[in-house]
C-alpha cells in the first residue's frame, strides 16, 4: 500500500471544485448567492462564451474588508457561520466557505472589493494562487471576474455541453434568482446582449412578468396560507396556462431556490382534475419557516434540503391551491384570444353591433340518456351548486396592469410595445375585467343551438357562442357522481339474487387477496371461493342495474393494473376510469332532448369547466371575436 500523505492545498481545492463547480452556471450561482448575502440591491452578471471565457459579477453589497480578502480564498473561510448551533439556524445562502477557493482553483480570478468609506483591495489569482495584491477604488461592493474557467483541468471541459446548453443553465439560475428576490434588481448579459432585467421593487408579479412575460403574469393567481410552522405565499397559473414539464415550478424556502419532488407533486395535486394529465402549472411558491425545521447541509449545491413535517407542508400547499383554483371561472376564450401575445394597434371606434341569434327555443326537459347509447344518467343524483364567486378576489386593477407593462419592457423575453399598444392593452384588460365583474362565477345559462360533427354542442347566450365537448361534459358529470359514491364509506349495499363468481390467474389472486380491505372500502366485497376464484354476494346500490359484473370487473382490473394504490387514490382513479368508459364518445349523434338534458345537468357539477383529465368542457367565442372575423370591427394597419 502506498504511503499516506496529506493533500496539498491546491489539489484539495480542485477536488472540492469538482463538487461545487460543475459548469459555468455553478460559478454564477455561487457568486450571485454571495452577492445576495452581502445585502446587494443591484447585481449585474455578464458572461462570454457561456461563461467559459469570462464571467463578471458586480454588486453594490457590503463588500469585504481589505484585511479579510486574502483569507476569503482559504478553504472553509466564512463570515456566516461561527458555532455548531448556527449550523442548524442557517439564514444565508452560502456558509461553507468553499465557493471562492474552489472557483479560484480552476480559473483565473480577479476580485475588487471595498466597504463603505474604506480602502478597497484587488487580488488576481491563477489556479488558486495569489499573483497580484494591490489596492482598489473605495467603491462599495464587489466585482469578481472569472476567466479561462477549467483552463487547468482540461478533463472537466470534456463534460461541458454546447454553448447554448450552458447559456440556458445560466439563464435558468438568473431567472430563479429574480423570482426569489423581487427586491433586487438583476441585469444579465450574454456577449453584451441583455437577456434579463428585473425591476427590483419587491413586487413578485412584476418579477414574473420580467421573466416569463406580461401575458403569463396576467394569468397568475396569488396564494397565501399559513399554519403554526409554515407560511406559504406566491403565485400560480390558471389551469389553462401550463407547460409540458415541471421546470416552470419555482420553490423558494427561506429565500433559497430548491428542488423537491414531494412539494412539486403537492402543487399539481392542488389543481386536481382541472389540470390536464402530463401538464404542469407555472408557479412561484415562497415558503417561510423556522430554520430549525430544515437542513440545507445535505448536498454540496444546497439545492436539495431536508424539511421537517414535509407532508404537512405539502398538504398546506395543496389545499391553498385547490381553494384558489376552485374560485375561478374557467371557460377558455377563442383561440385568437388565447394566443394573442401582444396588444394590437388601436382601432377606429366602431358602432357595437347588437344582433340576435334567431333560433327556435328548445324545450327544457329532465330527459335521461338511454341505457346503451349513450350511457344512463337516470340514477345519478343532482350535484351541489357552484360556490359563490368574488371577482374582486381574482382580478387585477388597472394600475397593476400598468406595472406589468413596465416589467415587460425591461426584459428581452417579452414583447416590447409602444405607448399606444400599452394603452390598448389596458383598455382590453378593463373590458375583460368589466365582463368578469358582471359574471356571477356560476356556470352561464346557455341556449342549445345544435350539434357539430356529432361531437360538439353549440350553445349561445348574450356574450357569444359556446362550444361544449359532449364527451368531456358527460365525463365530468359521471366522474363527480362516481367520486361521491365511492367516497361514501357508509355506502349501502344490495344483495345479488345470483352471486357473481370471478376467476383470476394465481399471480393476480395473490395481489387481490392482499388488498381485499382496500377493494372493500371502495364497495367491492369479495370472498375467496376455491383456489383461483372469488364470489361477489352484494354490490353498492349506485351501480346501474344490469351492469353489476361489468362494473366490478372494471374496478378490479384497474386495481390490478395500478397495483399499490391507497384507498383514496383507488377511489379517485376508479371514478375517472369509469366516467371515461361510460360516457358518450365523439361522432355520436344526440337528439335535441338528449343534448338539452346534458347541458342542464352540467351546471350542477362542482366543477363544470374541466373533464377529470383536465381538458376543457366549454370553450367560448365572444360576439366581439365574431365581429372581428366578419370585419364588422376592423384593425387599423
Amino acid at each position: 500500500m502506498a504511503t499516506i500523505e496529506i493533500l496539498n492545498q491546491s489539489l484539495a481545492n480542485q477536488i472540492a471544485a469538482g463538487e461545487v463547480v460543475e459548469r459555468p452556471a455553478s460559478v454564477v450561482k455561487e457568486l450571485v448567492e454571495n452577492a445576495i448575502d452581502a445585502g446587494s440591491t443591484q447585481i449585474k452578471v455578464e458572461i462570454e462564451e457561456a461563461g467559459l471565457q469570462k464571467i463578471v459579477i458586480t454588486d453594490n453589497g457590503a463588500g469585504i474588508a481589505a484585511d479579510d480578502v486574502e483569507r476569503a480564498f482559504e478553504r472553509h473561510a466564512t463570515s456566516k457561520l461561527y458555532t455548531t448551533d448556527e449550523l442548524f439556524r442557517i439564514r444565508t445562502l452560502g456558509f461553507r466557505g468553499e465557493a471562492l477557493p474552489s472557483i479560484a482553483s480552476v480559473s483565473e480570478l480577479t476580485i475588487e472589493t471595498a466597504q463603505t468609506g474604506k480602502k478597497g483591495k484587488r487580488l488576481y489569482l491563477e489556479g488558486g494562487e495569489i499573483v497580484e495584491n494591490t489596492s482598489a477604488p473605495a467603491r462599495r461592493g464587489s466585482t469578481i471576474k472569472v476567466e479561462q474557467l477549467f483552463y487547468n483541468t482540461p478533463a472537466r471541459l470534456k463534460h461541458i455541453r454546447s454553448l447554448k446548453t450552458e447559456i440556458s443553465h445560466v439563464t435558468n439560475y438568473m431567472n430563479r434568482f429574480a423570482l426569489a428576490n423581487p427586491s433586487i434588481s438583476f441585469e444579465f448579459y450574454n456577449e453584451g446582449n441583455l437577456l434579463l432585467k428585473s425591476v427590483g421593487n419587491g413586487d413578485v408579479r412584476q418579477a414574473i412578468a420580467g421573466v416569463y412575460g406580461v401575458n403569463v403574469a396576467r394569468k397568475m393567481r396569488a396564494i397565501e396560507a399559513e399554519n403554526f410552522d409554515f407560511k406559504v405565499t406566491g403565485y400560480t397559473s390558471l389551469p389553462e396556462l401550463t407547460r409540458a414539464n415541471n421546470s416552470y415550478i419555482t420553490l423558494i424556502v427561506n429565500g433559497r431556490h430548491i428542488r423537491n419532488f414531494a412539494l412539486t407533486r403537492a402543487i399539481t395535486a392542488g389543481y386536481g382534475s382541472t389540470l390536464m394529465i402530463g401538464r404542469f402549472p407555472i408557479s412561484v411558491i415562497n415558503i417561510e419557516m423556522d430554520p430549525l425545521l430544515l437542513d440545507v447541509n445535505v448536498h454540496p449545491t444546497k439545492q436539495q434540503i431536508r424539511i421537517s413535517s414535509e407532508d404537512e407542508l405539502g398538504q398546506l400547499i395543496k389545499e391553498v391551491i385547490h381553494e384558489t383554483m376552485h374560485q375561478e371561472v374557467r371557460i377558455p376564450g377563442s383561440a385568437a384570444e388565447e394566443t394573442r401575445s401582444a396588444p394590437q394597434p388601436p382601432t377606429e371606434k366602431t358602432e357595437q353591433m347588437n344582433f340576435e341569434f334567431r333560433t327556435e327555443q328548445r324545450p327544457k326537459t329532465s330527459f335521461a340518456f338511454p341505457e346503451e347509447k349513450p350511457k344512463d344518467l337516470q340514477n345519478e343524483p343532482p350535484q351541489p351548486p357552484l360556490p359563490e364567486y368574488d371577482p374582486a378576489a381574482t382580478e387585477y386593477v388597472a394600475e397593476s396592469e400598468n406595472d406589468l407593462e413596465e416589467a415587460e419592457t425591461s426584459s428581452h423575453l417579452t414583447h416590447r410595445v409602444d405607448e399606444e399598444d400599452s394603452a390598448l392593452a389596458l383598455a382590453e384588460t378593463a373590458e375583460r375585467k368589466n365582463y368578469n365583474e358582471e359574471a356571477t362565477g356560476q356556470f352561464p345559462e346557455l341556449e342549445y343551438i345544435g350539434q357539430l360533427h356529432g361531437t360538439y354542442l353549440l350553445t349561445q347566450n348574450a356574450e357569444g357562442l359556446f362550444f361544449i365537448d359532449q364527451h368531456a361534459a358527460q365525463e365530468r358529470i359521471k366522474y363527480e357522481y362516481y367520486k361521491e359514491q365511492l367516497a361514501d364509506t357508509g355506502v349501502s349495499m344490495q344483495e345479488l339474487l345470483v352471486p357473481i363468481v370471478l376467476e383470476y390467474p394465481s399471480d393476480e389472486v395473490l395481489i387481490i387477496s392482499d388488498h381485499l380491505d382496500t377493494l372493500a372500502d371502495a364497495g367491492v366485497s369479495l370472498e375467496p371461493f376455491g383456489q383461483n376464484s372469488f364470489i361477489v354476494r352484494e354490490h353498492p346500490t349506485w351501480i346501474i342495474p344490469g351492469q353489476e359484473q361489468d362494473t366490478i370487473e372494471e374496478m378490479i382490473d384497474f386495481f390490478l393494473e395500478q397495483k399499490n394504490l391507497s384507498v383514496g387514490m383507488f377511489r379517485e382513479a376508479t371514478a375517472i376510469m369509469m366516467s371515461c368508459k361510460r360516457s358518450i364518445k365523439a361522432n355520436h349523434r344526440l337528439s335535441d332532448e338528449e343534448a338539452v338534458a346534458l347541458i342542464e345537468q352540467l351546471p350542477q357539477c362542482e366543477n363544470p369547466y374541466n373533464c377529470p383529465h383536465g381538458r376543457p368542457v366549454v370553450v367560448k367565442m365572444t360576439t366581439r371575436d365574431l365581429e372581428k372575423m366578419f370585419k364588422r370591427i376592423q384593425d387599423s394597419h
